[in-house]
């Protein structure tokens, strides 16, 4: 087999030429993108979210749900952020997660991560933010007789809403994790000396 050499300033002067056409599809200036590799993938067909779109009237691609649609897994709250709402979410809605040591334990991790900050490690109030000065009032009490002579669907109206001062959880905290959440207050509620079950039903 003959083997074809090509001399030293032909190949110098392909593989200029080659890396010339290289650089062409770069921009230093950044305007453009240069090249496109894949122009069927880069280019879509379909219309974007935010693009006019001809095949409706009033000219927009992303369409409206329709009345009623709800996000997959999504309950509907039913309930306005006023004590009359919050009195009938006690008398409506029931806790439907049982006390175990599972729930216990996952409540505590919530607790920690949601509630300790205001309400302290016991529920007593005395949370590091309001101890340091951060937050001048002082958060309310989930132990107490007050406290403990909420119902179930109460405490979680306010995690979901807020009240007063505190801010609204529910889109901080799914749904189960609410109801998971009043398990362990209660919980701490119990090891306060507060039992008092028939009041929170």
């Amino acid at each position: 087999m003959k083997y074809i050499y090509m001399p030293g300033s032909i190949n110098k002067a392909v593989c200029l030429l080659l890396f010339s056409v290289y650089m062409s599809g770069c921009d230093r200036n950044r305007n453009t993108t240069g090249w496109d590799y894949f122009p069927d993938m880069f280019y879509s067909t379909a219309y974007e979210t935010f693009t006019k779109n001809p095949n409706f009237e009033d000219g927009i691609t992303m369409r409206v749900p329709p009345a009623g649609t709800v996000p997959r897994d999504f309950t509907p709250f039913n309930y306005t952020s006023d004590p009359e709402s919050r009195v009938r979410a006690g008398i409506e809605l029931t806790n439907p997660v049982p006390r175990t040591g599972e729930t216990i334990a996952r409540g505590g991790a919530l607790y920690n991560t949601f509630c300790t900050g205001c309400h302290g490690e016991k529920g007593e109030g005395n949370g590091q933010l309001f101890t340091s000065g951060l937050y001048p009032l002082k958060p309310r009490l989930l132990t107490g007789s007050v406290a403990d002579k909420l119902k179930d669907g109460e405490i979680f109206h306010t995690v979901t809403l807020g009240l007063g001062s505190m801010g609204a959880h529910g889109s901080q905290i799914r749904t189960e994790d609410r109801w998971i959440l009043i398990q362990y207050i209660r919980k701490i509620q119990d090891e306060a000396g507060n039992n008092s079950d028939l009041n929170r039903k």
